[in-house]
């Protein structure tokens, strides 16, 4: 696979530092493969937008999943997670996943993660949607994810592995041969560094988290604008199955017009015995799935927007009063804390709540080992598509999934480099072509792409929506070129353009992607086309980006998820 001769457009780098490996993204993934390739002796520099606690992962409440209990094993995770994934899972990977997970968790908890135990001292497991046993790991109550972010941060910080904090990554750098060479960057505010520079390293694992900042309601951060998969496909990498964007079902509603991140109700409130009911207290999801409120995510996401179709409601409820105020207080804190912030008191009333973008099932595509397809670039956690979730995630296996391939991410770098295939000098980038080939939207526009994608590939989808998506985001695109085109100017180049015009990237792909995808399966729901249609689309979506950035999309012939057919990064 070769490049496609795209960048952003950017002052050139004024300064670097050189690396064995650069880290991009300081969540679970991206933390725990810094972590592990710090330890192999591999000389590593972590590279993050904000600060090193300020991804995704610390926002995660409801846990991680792995087969820890008893009369659990690695095989019953492994029925679960492919029910949940329709079919679309590669089970290969799931296998990986759920063997590989229950020690890593343990090692997770070595590097000082403390997890809630049971009163008989062993580790408290609890459950949610899609699972068939206890087996989700939780800290704080519902506070998992900041506790593993605090562990991994003070680990890193104790081992003295170099940060770069408060930078935006920019392009893929390549050498004449095609092979990774480091990461162009813009660091914000004062430091060590500042403005647009670069980490030359032969190896290179973006670990960026996701792009639910394409949508106007999310719950994920401000920072989570699809920097990663952009940047890779402009490097001509290949994603596969962007389709599949899971919205989480119970999202405290704010109103219709709430914009950004949302405060997020975890599944696990349902796992201890919260139901969904409607405007009359009615349980709606009874009777719909052996599991009810614990269904898949996708399938009580459309139970949720079904019940409001035929009531015309804007939201539903999730009715916890029967837990007191005691249990809200011990096991759900942060979500009652963040309700009252918004005037809800769940210990007396119920909770109104809706579907919100919530996580990239899709993603660059990788192998099993974490390789793209571009020599050297590697993708861990929820910037990459692993063929873990099929079609739809199970809940908890997104932390898990970004412990284990972190970790063989990072073994493979510690293999080249005890093989000495690991490039022993610095690679020298090709040069920077001038001007760059991408022009920047103005800031404005990533509120234009959000209300674009959400009204044409949200939670509901049909041809015409997706149809509409697809022209209005071309014209943004067209704007731009044309743009530079008569004048040669594009709009200033600084975070808030180049988050735009990464959006912008990604909404196109998605939509290309959606509008290929002719069925409904996990959280891809077309209107129009209500049925799953096994003999035609039990197969992967795959994107990649051609020089006038326009998306090439494929279908593959089988649900095997291809491979990356890459050659190992500096195989001579």
């Amino acid at each position: 696979m070769t490049g496609t001769g795209i960048r952003l457009y950017a002052p050139a780098p004024g300064w670097s530092v050189s690396a064995d490996v650069v880290v991009v993204g300081s969540g679970v993934a991206g933390l725990t493969a810094a972590l592990r390739c710090e330890a192999a002796g591999l000389k590593t520099v972590v590279v993050t937008k904000a600060r090193l606690d300020d991804g995704s992962t610390r926002w995660a409440q409801g846990g991680i999943a792995a087969a820890l209990g008893d009369g659990d094993s690695p095989q019953q995770h492994l029925d679960d997670t492919l029910v949940a994934g329709a079919d679309l899972c590669d089970e290969e990977a799931v296998r990986i996943l759920v063997t590989e997970g229950p020690d890593a968790v343990r090692r997770l908890i070595d590097t000082g993660a403390h997890f809630d135990e049971s009163s008989g001292g062993g580790l408290a497991l609890t459950r949610e949607g899609g699972h068939h046993r206890d087996r989700i790991a939780h800290a704080g109550g519902d506070a998992t994810g900041a506790e593993i972010s605090r562990a991994l941060v003070e680990a890193v910080r104790a081992r003295g592995v170099r940060t770069v904090e408060n930078a935006l990554v920019l392009d893929l750098l390549t050498d004449a041969e095609g092979r990774t060479a480091g990461v162009s960057l813009h660091v914000m505010g004062e430091g060590q560094h500042d403005g647009v520079g670069a980490v030359l390293a032969p190896a290179v694992v973006l670990a960026t988290g996701g792009m639910g900042q394409v949508f106007s309601a999310t719950t994920n951060p401000s920072v989570s604008t699809g920097d990663g998969v952009a940047l890779a496909l402009r490097a001509g990498a290949e994603v596969s199955d962007l389709e599949f964007v899971q919205f989480h079902p119970t999202v405290l509603f704010l109103g219709a017009d709430a914009e950004g991140q949302q405060p997020l109700v975890s599944e696990a409130v349902r796992g201890e015995g919260a139901h969904l009911v409607d405007a009359d207290g009615v349980r709606f999801m009874a009777g719909q799935h052996e599991l009810a409120e614990l269904a898949p995510r996708d399938i009580v996401a459309k139970g949720i927007m079904r019940r409001m179709q035929e009531q015309g409601a804007a939201h539903m409820f999730l009715d916890a009063r029967h837990f007191g105020a005691q249990m809200w207080e011990r096991r759900f804190p942060t979500i009652l804390a963040a309700c009252r912030a918004n005037g809800i008191d769940p210990v007396t009333e119920p909770i109104p709540v809706a579907p919100a973008a919530h996580y990239a099932s899709g993603g660059v595509r990788t192998d099993a080992h974490g390789r793209t397809t571009v020599p050297g670039l590697y993708a861990c956690g929820e910037v990459a598509c692993t063929g873990v979730h099929g079609a739809n995630r199970l809940a908890s296996n997104s932390l898990l999934e970004g412990l284990v391939y972190a970790e063989r991410i990072a073994a493979d770098i510690a293999a080249l480099k005890a093989d000495d295939r690991l490039h022993a000098r610095v690679p020298a980038p090709a040069a920077h072509p001038e001007p760059a080939a991408h022009p920047l939207l103005g800031p404005e526009a990533r509120f234009a792409i959000q209300r674009i994608m959400t009204e044409g590939a949200g939670v509901l989808r049909s041809a015409e929506s997706l149809d509409k998506a697809a022209d209005r985001l071309r014209r943004l695109h067209t704007e731009a070129r044309e743009s530079l085109d008569e004048n040669g100017k594009t709009a200033e180049p600084g975070v808030d353009t180049w988050e735009a015009t990464n959006l912008l990237c990604v909404a196109r792909v998605l939509v290309a992607a959606a509008r290929q995808r002719e069925e409904t399966r996990g959280c891809h729901w077309r209107e129009d086309r209500p049925g799953r249609d096994d003999a035609n689309w039990r197969r992967h979506i795959v994107v990649r980006l051609n020089p006038d950035r326009t998306p090439a999309v494929h279908a593959t012939d089988t649900a095997d998820f291809p491979p990356t057919r890459q050659h190992r990064p500096q195989e001579q």
